[in-house]
């Protein structure tokens, strides 16, 4: 079996010490970050098969990192914080965290329930096409298309469908696209999500003002249902 990745997200430097001579010693790759910010990046260019969470993290905290890779991923989250209320627990499962362990904890029960997270959701490997239809989109030649026919898509108006198809079903807030495509420290005008929703709908859809494949969600975003 190959190796697994773990990333972890944590400011103390101690524990996070710890914790990669914990995870190397068993048999596991480790990637660090001190910061939600460089969590974030690390996870996008390096897909780990599971991210170990702090919540309390500095630029970003761990809920927003969370919420950012539910959307763009579905890599096992697993957070850890000192927080022991119940009502942070719940916040973190509703995230889109698969499991939570509050500080103090044990070496031994940590390691075990990322091993039983590994088995239970199995690979997080992203799929490498995507399809609805006659709709296809290749992931790793970057390339897409309608009815066997190329479509000529911008590098975000393909990052868009890919984004969007690959959340088929459900709905995604124009600032969640915006995080995914644009990265979180974009300022701009959220209305940039709907040009460039309409010029993609004009290349998809047989009647972009009727749209069947990607549909606006009234007060939230669009959501594809191809």
């Amino acid at each position: 079996m190959s190796r697994k990745t773990v990333l972890i997200v944590e400011d103390e430097d101690n524990l996070l010490l710890a914790l990669r001579y914990s995870f190397e010693r068993e048999g596991y790759d480790v990637l660090t970050a001190h910061d939600g910010e460089t969590g974030v990046s690390i996870s996008r260019r390096l897909n780990p098969d599971l991210v170990l969470l702090d919540v309390m993290l500095p630029r970003l905290d761990g809920f927003e990192v969370c919420r950012i890779l539910r959307v763009e991923s579905n890599v096992p989250v697993l957070m850890l914080t000192a927080r022991g209320e119940e009502s942070d627990r719940i916040a973190g499962l509703e995230m889109g965290a698969d499991d939570y362990i509050t500080k103090p904890f044990s070496m031994r029960e940590l390691l075990a329930r990322v091993r039983n997270t590994l088995k239970r959701l199995g690979p997080s490997k992203p799929p490498e096409r995507l399809k609805a239809g006659r709709l296809e989109v290749d992931l790793n030649s970057y390339e897409a298309t309608l009815e066997g026919r190329p479509l000529n898509l911008k590098p975000r108006e393909f990052g868009l469908l890919a984004l969007l198809m690959g959340n088929r079903g459900r709905a995604l807030s124009r600032v969640q696209i915006l995080e995914h495509l644009w990265g979180y420290d974009y300022v701009g005008d959220t209305r940039t999500v709907d040009v460039h929703v309409r010029w993609l709908r004009e290349k998809i859809e047989a009647e972009p003002s009727k749209p069947s494949m990607i549909k606006t969600v009234r007060g939230v975003g669009y959501r594809f249902d191809g």
